[in-house]
Parts: C-alpha cells; structure tokens; sequence
C-alpha cells in the first residue's frame, strides 16, 4: 500500500502527534509540510522538532498531498476545513468540526454535496477502550443499558457513550452538574510536574438518557487527562452482565457465571505504533489515519460524519444543561436522517 501523504495546518500541541507518528512509521505516512501562521512559528517548529514547514498555503497545496490534517484552535477549525475543501482537497479535522450549530449544518451540507471530510475522532481507537467496545458488541452483557464513564471530557464522552450503548443517533435528554476540586498538579502536556502548585478545577457530572432507555453518566475533570493522583475508568452494564475497566463478568453459553480480563484485540498496525513508541493516543490517531487510506480510495467513512456532528452537538448541549441548571432535549439535526 502506497503511504499517505498530507499536510498539516496549524502548529500547536496536538499538530506535534501528526509529525511523531509520521517518525515512527516512515513506510505508511508522510508529512509533507506543517502550514504555519507565522516565519517565527515555523523557524521554531523546524528548529525544535525538525518538522519540514511552510507558512504558504499555496506551497502547500502544490505538494498535492492525499489529506489536509486542520489542526487549528476548535474556534477556527470549521472555517479553516472548510477553506481547504473549497480547494478540493480531502480534510481530516480536529475535534470538534465546528463550536456552532450553525457550522456544523454548513460542514454537514458540504458533506452532501461531495465534499470529503472526516473528524479525528479518535478515542473509539484507543487499544483499552477498543477491546472493551468489542466485547459489549459481542453480545455478553446482552442489551448494554447504563454505562458510566470517567474517561474523557465532552464530545469525546459522547462517541464513546453512544457506541458502548449501541444509541446512534437517538433524541437525548440532558442534565449537568459542576463542582470545584483542589488537586495538586503532578503532570502535564509537556511532562511531570515535580513540587506541583494546589490547583482548582472543575469536576462535571452529565447524565444522557437516550430515547431508546440507554443511560450514560459522564464524569469527568479535564485534570484526568494528566494527573498521577487521578485514574479513568469504563463500566458498562447489560442484564447478562458487567464490564468495568478490563474485568468482564457475564454469563457463559450454558447460563453458568464467567469473570475474565480482556485482552488486547490483534492490531497490527497499533501493536507496531506502540513499539515505535507512540502513546495511546497518538497510536488511535495512527490507526484513524490508516483507515482513511479506504475511505479516501472511495471506501466507507472512517468515522461517519454524521457520528462527529451529533457528539459535536450534544457537547454544546451538554453546556447549555450545565449553564442553565435543568435538564434540556435534543432537537432534530439534517445529519440525523442519515443513520443508518
């Protein structure tokens, strides 16, 4: 198979994940450029991490890469995808697509008219939350009912809850809670933080309840994302049996109860990721990639936008909930008539 060759837009955190995964697998990936704001950016890109750079988009574009990576900040990122798109080139886009209902119909109706776009939503992908996924779709809790998360914030929690429930796109009824916690800083984005600073943050405690009766409880604190004193943790429950974390427990072909820790599912591609030394994330963000290589060839969405609309969407109303302090329900959005 031919490497995927693409370009990235934007030079922050997240930019960085693109540039080490195309490192540590040289014969599937290649990043062609990084599109930078500014000559500084770029010099300091180039100079830190050896990035190859460009502050010209038409430099760029003339590179005629597979894929144009839009890793901007979230309050650009629609505009900046959907640039890029009017240039006829397929995006691949950071989460979420867009912070506005409003661009999220827009990004959906360029969709409609053939516009090639994918959201980078990744978490699905993550070697411990894919065998878990895989082994509520197997069948051995039955019909999954609740599930209660404490691993990832927003837009993030919803994918994850909707596909542990099997819920698609169902009308959702949202509440939302919020406390302040005092933690003290262990970790960050760029490492441990040694004799860390007492810090307030802010725990947020949603429930979805789906149409269909899945229930999700979403528990979570940005800090968890980087923290040594907090763990993250997956429960889901069906009325033949439980999984939590990496512990399932269900009943066997003969009704007779079983208790087992799941192993990793067999990923090539992630079990290479992860011996180049890519983390966990970068790793689901490499397996994304892949998969886009079918979908680019005319193949199926890798995930379907519909699916990064709609955790989009119940993200800002998961907001609203919270800001309004009572429970709030879905509408009807032009994606929804899409699933299948």
């Amino acid at each position: 198979m031919a490497k995927l060759r693409f370009i990235v837009v934007g030079s922050g955190w997240r930019s960085l994940f693109y540039w080490r995964i195309a490192q540590a697998l040289p014969e599937r990936f290649e990043l062609c450029a990084m599109l930078c704001r500014t000559e500084e950016k770029a010099e300091k890109m180039h100079r830190e991490y050896g990035v190859p750079v460009s502050t010209s988009a038409e430099q760029c574009a003339a590179l005629h890469p597979d894929l144009v990576v839009v890793a901007v900040n979230k309050a650009s990122i629609a505009a900046v995808s959907t640039e890029w798109l009017a240039r006829g080139f397929a995006v691949l886009s950071e989460t979420p697509a867009a912070l506005e209902e409003d661009a999220l119909r827009a990004l959906w109706q360029l969709h409609q008219q053939g516009a090639k776009l994918q959201v980078a939503e990744q978490y699905w992908l993550y070697p411990t939350l894919a065998k878990r996924l895989a082994a509520v779709r197997s069948g051995a809790l039955g019909t999954p009912q609740f599930t209660r998360l404490s691993v990832a914030h927003g837009y993030h929690a919803v994918s994850l809850a909707r596909q542990f429930l099997n819920a698609g796109q169902q009308p959702v009824r949202v509440t939302g809670r919020s406390w302040t916690e005092k933690i003290i800083e262990t970790d960050s984005r760029w490492g441990a933080v040694h004799n860390g600073a007492l810090v307030e943050k802010t725990l947020q405690q949603h429930t979805l309840e789906f149409a269909g009766g899945g229930t999700a409880f979403l528990d979570f604190n940005g800090v968890q994302y980087h923290s040594y004193l907090r763990s993250t943790h997956t429960s889901v429950q069906g009325e033949r049996g439980e999984l939590f974390d990496d512990t399932l427990r269900c009943l066997d072909a003969v009704g007779e109860p079983v208790c087992r820790l799941l192993t990793p599912l067999p990923d090539p591609l992630a079990a290479a990721a992860a011996q180049a030394g890519l983390n966990e994330d970068e790793t689901a963000i490499a397996c994304f990639l892949d998969r886009m290589q079918g979908y680019l060839a005319g193949g199926a969405e890798v995930y379907p936008l519909a699916d990064a609309l709609q955790d989009a969407y119940l993200a800002l109303l998961m907001e609203r909930a919270l800001a309004a302090g009572q429970p709030l329900e879905s509408t009807p959005q032009p994606w929804n008539t899409a699933e299948e």
